[in-house]
């Protein structure tokens, strides 16, 4: 434990060695907004390759932290252990700050025995997977008592481990779950005023964007978009843009042909320049089947868009439906396709949906607040 001083905490920031998504952007807007006075941060992944780019480090040290990544092929490689633990002791590291199953686990394991916290934090669980990822995640939903700090972001992760923590009372004498909400760094998104070059022709086409930016998977709820925009009248000059990728890339591109709408999708890839791409939509949509507190929802509605989600934990933790934004029944493209159809009919009378929308985001889901309460928690932990 470090003594009261006017040292900073030092922080290893543990989490993705592969793309640069809500959990990874996460990370990045919590360590622009801590005390530098406070927190000294490091940002490190455990790599499953040894000549891959981690994204999540690269932008990191662009923005002038540290960064470390520790070598371990495969999807669970034990011999990261040492190597973490070795780095940890090294470096005199204080909390260890751990993102999903794989960094969770090894983090535990890892800092066992020596003078360092892990704190954890859940940002949602999977859906539709296979027997081997749904075992690590109860491997990881076991580890939790063990932890000195587990941190979900939003009330509906907070909840189921409040009553597992009970189960657990006996081994600590307090919690410790606490909850701090998922924020958004709104300079970021205030900062970016340009309109990515490919939506300005399609909007100067007259064209309505639709957008989604993300990670290409089942959970996504994609193939739901796709079959509600197959249902629009051919007449409505819609245009949807995805940027991002993931394993269903391929799938999905057969399905937009099958549904006879391809000339009207466009696959952006993984793009730096989000930002700009949010900027030229008309209304973001988000179709999952699963979330926690979507950081892509946030930074929608930061950026003063209209948003449309399905009505799910996490994205009525959000929106209220015709308030700050709408909200559709989860898995039904029918009700879906009404919805955008109303929107695309009626654009201008959702303003006052898209200010509440700016206002409660800027209220209650700052970057700046939730860093501040994380740094309480990073000094009651270690002092």
């Amino acid at each position: 434990m470090v003594s009261m001083t006017n040292k900073p905490l030092k922080i290893l920031q543990l989490g993705s060695p592969t793309g640069l998504y809500g959990a990874e952007r996460w990370i990045l807007a919590l360590i622009k907004h801590l005390d530098p006075k406070k927190v000294t941060t490091i940002v490190g992944a455990v790599r499953d390759s040894g000549d891959s780019i981690v994204p999540l480090c690269v932008e990191a040290e662009k923005l002038g932290f540290s960064s470390v990544t520790i070598d371990a092929p495969g999807k669970l490689n034990f011999s990261a252990v040492s190597k973490l633990r070795r780095y940890l002791k090294e470096h005199q590291i204080d909390i260890l700050h751990t993102h999903f199953y794989k960094t969770d686990l090894l983090g535990l394991l890892a800092t066992r025995g020596i003078d360092c916290k892990i704190v954890s934090t859940p940002h949602g669980w999977s859906s539709g997977v296979d027997l081997k990822l749904r075992v690590y995640e109860q491997l990881d939903r076991l580890a939790f008592p063990f932890m000195d700090a587990v941190v979900p972001l939003s009330e509906d992760l907070y909840q189921p481990l409040v009553a597992r923590d009970r189960l657990f009372s006996w081994m600590r004498s307090k919690s410790n779950v606490s909850l701090i909400r998922n924020g958004v760094d709104l300079s970021e998104v205030e900062n970016c005023t340009q309109v990515a070059d490919e939506l300005k022709i399609w909007r100067e086409q007259g064209c309505f964007v639709i957008g989604y930016i993300g990670q290409l998977i089942t959970r996504k709820g994609l193939d739901v978009l796709f079959k509600a925009l197959s249902q629009l009248e051919e007449n409505i000059p819609w245009r949807i843009a995805l940027v991002g990728e993931g394993e269903q890339t391929v799938d999905l591109e057969a399905l937009a042909e099958q549904l006879c709408i391809r000339d009207r999708v466009s696959f952006f890839g993984y793009r730096e320049n989000r930002l700009e791409f949010l900027r030229g939509f008309d209304v973001f949509v988000l179709p999952s089947k699963l979330e926690g507190i979507p950081r892509c929802l946030m930074e929608a509605m930061a950026a003063g868009k209209l948003v449309l989600a399905s009505d799910i934990p996490g994205c009525n933790d959000l929106i209220e439906h015709r308030t700050n934004g709408l909200l559709f029944s989860e898995g039904d493209n029918s009700d879906l396709s009404q919805v955008l159809v109303e929107i695309i009919k009626n654009f201008d009378e959702f303003d006052g949906l898209v200010s509440q929308g700016l206002d409660d985001v800027k209220k209650n889901y700052s970057a700046a607040s939730m860093a501040l309460k994380y740094e309480l928690l990073f000094c009651d932990l270690a002092y």
